[in-house]
Order: structure tokens, then C-alpha cells, then sequence
């Protein structure tokens, strides 16, 4: 197998599990139904460490675009390949996507709610906020990144190295991933918004276009930083490229907070109730 096969497989096999999980949990009928979000967090760490076992001798198991480009910011991966990595990542998780939805077809039509069906397949907020969640995004690939390398420095029993990552990826759910549900992977969020789009799901609502820059563009700069944050501190190497992206990190963050000014500016306005007169 390839190593760009190597990434189509893993990242497939992370959404059909972290996909399938939500699905289970927020659409009608199932038998796990409302399972609750220690669940969910719980088996997309799961599914991390399987996609990791599955393929991790053969591409090394990055199924995150995050994860590869913040490798190949301290020279861990090579650049040419990136796009190569970046391309099998959003193709598997788009086919895992398909998959979670022919998996719980019949369910899609007992589902009303229109947002438990594009979650199924998407993240977004809690609380509409862009700057905030711009910047949850951000600070949750970071750590995730951070640990990653944190965790390949140290000696643990053979084998046991992708169930450790599978750990901080729960930790990252439950800690820091109730603000926007912690995409922390543009593959895992923009391929299945693009299967949501596309698919023939009964009853779906809008994909939600107008936030998916986020779950995309945080991780890209979050995860950047973690591996260049963890250079420069724990390696000591300084990398030119900390500077850049800590410019575009302050540069994206000034121009969410305008959109959501525009945002704000945009609500309709309430008008204030008129006294009775006596």
C-alpha cells in the first residue's frame, strides 16, 4: 500500500468511527441515542488510535492536514509531499462520510432536526462567536500537535504509542472541545461538510458554508504552531517560519473579530415595546 493509500484508509476509518459515533448519538431511533458527549469524545479518541494502528507503518498515520503541514514546518515531512497527504486525507474523509451515511440511512428520516444531521458530518459552535471559536480551534490543535510530538519523545511498550494519542484526543473532547466541537482537522471537517452538501440526505438543512472557513484555517495555523512552539522550546530550535505564523495567527484573529462586529450589526433589531397610553 502507498503511502497516499495509507492516508485515504486511515482518515476514512477515523470518520466512520467519529462520524458514526455522533450519528448514534443525536439522530432518532438509534439504540444510542442521546449516548451524551462523554460518547462521543471517547470513541473519536478510539477511532484515532485505530486509524493510527491501521495505517501508521505505512504513511505514519497523519490523517490531518494539520498534523502534516505542522510537521513539515520543522522540517519532520517533507513539503513536497504535503498536498499528496493533504488530497488522500480529504478524499478518505469524504468516503467515510458516504459510508456513516448509508450506515444510519433509515434514520435520517425519522431526524427533524436538521443541525443533528449536518453535526453528523461537521462541527460547529456552541455559541456563534467568531473570534472565539476561531480562536478554540486554534488552541485545541495546538495541543493536539503539541502532545503528538510530546508524546513520540517519550519510550512507551511497543505498540502502545497510538493508544496514547487516541487518549489525548479524548482529553481534548472533554476539555476544550465544548465550544465548537473541536474539529481540530480540516480533512475531518470540510470532507464530510462536502458529503453533507452533496449526498442525498433527507431532510438537510444548510452545510453551513459561512463558518466552515474555521474548523479549516485554525487548525492549519493552531497545529503550526504546536510543532513549531514545540521546536523552539523543548528542542531549542527556532524556525523562521514561528514568526510567520504567529503574523497570520494575529492577522486571522483581528479579521474574525470584524466579521463579528458585521455579524453583530447584521441581527435585526428589536423594537422597544410602546408604552399604553392611560
Amino acid at each position: 500500500m502507498t503511502a497516499f493509500m495509507g492516508e485515504l484508509v486511515g482518515t476514512m476509518i477515523l470518520i466512520i468511527f467519529g462520524g458514526g459515533v455522533v450519528a448514534g448519538v443525536v439522530l432518532k431511533g438509534t439504540k444510542s441515542e442521546a449516548g451524551g458527549w462523554i460518547v462521543i469524545t471517547l470513541a473519536w479518541g478510539l477511532g484515532v488510535a485505530m486509524a493510527v494502528y491501521a495505517v501508521g507503518d505505512i504513511s505514519g498515520a497523519h490523517v490531518n492536514p494539520a498534523v502534516t503541514v505542522g510537521l513539515a514546518s520543522v522540517g519532520e515531512f517533507p513539503w513536497a509531499s504535503v498536498p499528496t497527504y493533504i488530497a488522500a486525507q480529504m478524499i478518505g474523509a469524504f468516503i467515510g462520510a458516504a459510508l456513516v451515511w448509508l450506515h444510519y440511512y433509515p434514520h435520517w428520516k425519522k431526524t427533524d432536526d436538521k443541525g443533528a444531521k449536518l453535526a453528523v458530518f461537521s462541527t460547529g459552535p456552541a455559541i456563534k462567536h467568531t473570534p472565539g471559536n476561531y480562536f478554540s480551534e486554534v488552541l485545541g490543535t495546538f495541543v493536539l500537535v503539541l502532545g503528538i510530538l510530546s508524546i513520540g519523545a517519550n519510550q512507551f511498550t511497543e505498540g502502545l504509542n497510538p493508544l496514547i494519542v487516541g487518549f489525548l484526543i479524548v482529553v481534548i473532547g472533554l476539555s476544550l472541545g465544548g465550544t465548537t466541537g473541536y474539529a481540530i482537522n480540516p480533512a475531518r471537517d470540510l470532507g464530510p461538510r462536502i458529503a453533507h452538501a452533496v449526498l442525498p440526505i433527507f431532510g438537510k438543512g444548510s452545510s453551513d458554508w459561512g463558518y466552515a472557513w474555521i474548523p479549516v484555517i485554525g487548525p492549519i495555523i493552531g497545529g503550526s504552531l504546536g510543532a513549531l512552539f514545540y521546536a523552539a522550546v523543548f528542542e531549542g530550535v527556532v524556525h523562521n517560519l514561528l514568526y510567520v505564523f504567529l503574523a497570520l495567527f494575529f492577522v486571522v484573529l483581528l479579521a474574525s473579530m470584524q466579521l463579528h462586529k458585521k455579524d453583530i450589526k447584521s441581527l435585526p433589531t428589536i423594537p422597544k415595546a410602546t408604552e399604553k397610553q392611560a
